[in-house]
């Protein structure tokens, strides 16, 4: 899902920061307000578990990647918001360090990635895991299908973001300057790979993590209530 330099038009690019910046911005200050001392080693094992997990990626057609990322996971143990700047965080760095998604796109990446994705899977989270105990099934269950929905949502705009190239950037002849896919095989080809392939990745993952702190450690399930929106 690593956008790369080249793909989005100067629009899009700075689009991406605009929306980021007051973000991250916001982020930082509820992580700040809200994340206990104890709960700030957490915020970095997040950030380097997503950083390794989006580092097996896949190329797929259209000229991006699919991945699993683990911002759902962030999402459930400290709140969307430490999410958000976990993940950015492991952006960042595999942007600027090792080349994996270009410097041009990181606020089209962080907003997708760090932003649509850990917030869309919290709230399915919430939404189906409900008042269920910590201990419950149920909680397996929500946390794997949020895992997938964030996953699928955020390929999703990853692939109106390509979709919207060809119409914003473009010769005088109808030739992309960008982006040369359209919505049709653009959306067609990131919601795919992610719905099919890595989607259930992230599910299994998200799943899996959950229902070991159940047997380890609970409470740390029940830290994501302090941390909050």
């Amino acid at each position: 899902m690593h956008i790369p330099d080249g793909y989005l038009g100067p629009v899009t690019c700075v689009a991406g920061y605009v929306v980021m910046v007051p973000l991250w911005a916001i982020a930082s200050r509820r992580v700040k307000k809200t994340l206990a001392a104890k709960q700030v080693p957490l915020l970095a094992i997040g950030a380097a578990f997503s950083f390794v997990i989006m580092m097996f990626n896949v190329p797929i057609p259209g000229g991006t990647t699919g991945h699993a990322v683990g911002a759902v996971l962030v999402a459930i143990l400290l709140g969307p918001w430490a999410a958000c700047i976990a993940v950015s965080v492991a952006l960042v760095i595999q942007a600027l360090l090792f080349g994996d998604g270009g410097i041009t796109a990181i606020g089209a990446n962080c907003f997708n990635m760090a932003f649509i994705l850990p917030f869309a899977g919290y709230f399915v989270y919430k939404l189906i895991s409900g008042r269920s105990p910590v201990k419950s099934f149920r909680r397996v269950v929500a946390a794997g299908i949020a895992g997938y929905a964030g996953l699928v949502i955020a390929s999703l705009c990853a692939g109106i973001e390509f979709g919207l190239q060809p119409i914003l950037h473009h010769t005088a002849s109808g030739q992309a300057l960008y982006c040369p896919y359209g919505f049709k095989v653009a959306i067609a080809s990131m919601v795919g790979g992610h719905a099919i392939v890595f989607g259930w990745v992230e599910l299994i993952v998200t799943a899996l993590v959950v229902k070991f702190l159940q047997i380890q450690d609970p409470t740390l399930l029940g830290q994501e209530a302090e941390a909050g929106l």
